[in-house]
């Protein structure tokens, strides 16, 4: 498919998916309206990375707006689109409900009926690990149940996915749903863990670990990621949905020590009370995906966290 559209092509994943795309070849396109959830600038430098790999097309739209959707489809007519846009953040979404239901769920449908009426070839969602919530056995498998989501991040999540089944089975639409796990790496949102840790073992500031600091997360490289989406939307199909994740859980109190080696700073730690929504596990069962898309997460923690501290100390906001 050489026509491929991604919303929310501005931010820290999408920005790597659209290299990638660029580099491959592909005529692409970029949905993005700047949402004021993180600071635009760093999103406009996204933007200006992207071009050393390629020309493409922008468009400044919000995904809940139908009429804006349809122009820039009608303008670009993508054979595939990677609808990536969301409003994310699991403890901030209890203290903006209507913005995470409006957003991810409203705006999901828009972009669904936008793809279906331009007669789209092939659509990839992106869900999250959040999806599995209260009932799921560790390492998460596709087929688990995930009626019981943790925060109204995930449950908005699980309404995309019944949203794209729905798109699928009933009016034909070809969609894959990628869970993804805690992904991280260079240009990484200020409001994610191991980006927002950094910026406090830098300044000599104390860390908050919910709990003792156990709990577990299946942290994976943004490459790794993004290889997994490209893969996605190479498989023919109508419906299906698949784990993209590193499979490799670790601690969060071992995360940050290999965040602080990497930085050469101390590490100052405070225990704090683990708020509502946060999972005690996060750990993809990658079979399936591996099988099918022969994806294959090839970045180590170690060697992440390295590439991830390197890209940080040519930030402007990098304190020594």
């Amino acid at each position: 498919m050489d026509k491929i559209l991604i919303t929310g092509g501005a931010g820290f994943i999408g920005s790597h998916l659209a290299q990638r795309l660029l580099r491959e070849g592909a005529h692409l396109a970029i949905i993005d309206n700047f949402d004021d959830y993180y600071p635009a600038e760093m999103k406009r430098a996204n933007l200006e990375e992207i071009r050393t790999s390629g020309e493409f097309q922008f468009f400044s739209a919000d995904i809940r707006d139908g009429t804006k959707l349809r122009e820039a489809f009608t303008v670009f007519q993508p054979e595939a689109v990677i609808h990536l846009a969301a409003r994310p953040g699991v403890r901030r979404s209890f203290e903006q409900p209507e913005a995470y239901t409006s957003i991810n769920v409203q705006g999901t449908t828009q972009v669904l009926e936008a793809c279906r009426q331009s007669g789209v070839k092939r659509v990839v969602f992106a869900s999250s690990s959040s999806v599995y919530g209260h009932s799921s056995v560790a390492p998460f498998r596709e087929n688990a149940p995930i009626s019981h989501p943790l925060s109204i991040y995930a449950a908005t999540k699980v309404s995309g996915e019944a949203l794209a089944f729905t798109y699928s089975h009933a009016l034909g639409l070809s969609v894959v749903c990628l869970r993804l796990f805690t992904v991280y790496g260079p240009r990484q949102r200020p409001d994610l863990a191991i980006r927002k840790f950094a910026g406090l073992i830098m300044e000599g500031k104390e860390i908050p670990l919910f709990g003792n600091g156990s709990l577990e997360r299946d942290f994976t490289y943004v490459d790794d990621t993004v290889d997994g989406i490209a893969r996605a939307l190479r498989k023919s199909g109508s419906f299906d949905v698949f784990n993209i994740g590193h499979s490799h859980p670790m601690r969060v109190d071992k995360m940050l020590e290999t965040l602080g080696r990497a930085l050469g700073k101390p590490v100052r730690r405070k225990f704090v009370a683990t708020p509502p929504g946060e999972m005690v596990l996060t750990h993809a069962d990658i079979s399936k995906a591996r099988q099918e898309l022969r994806y294959s997460p090839q970045v180590s923690f170690e060697d992440g966290i390295r590439r991830f501290a390197e890209w940080l100390k040519t930030q402007s906001d990098w304190k020594p």
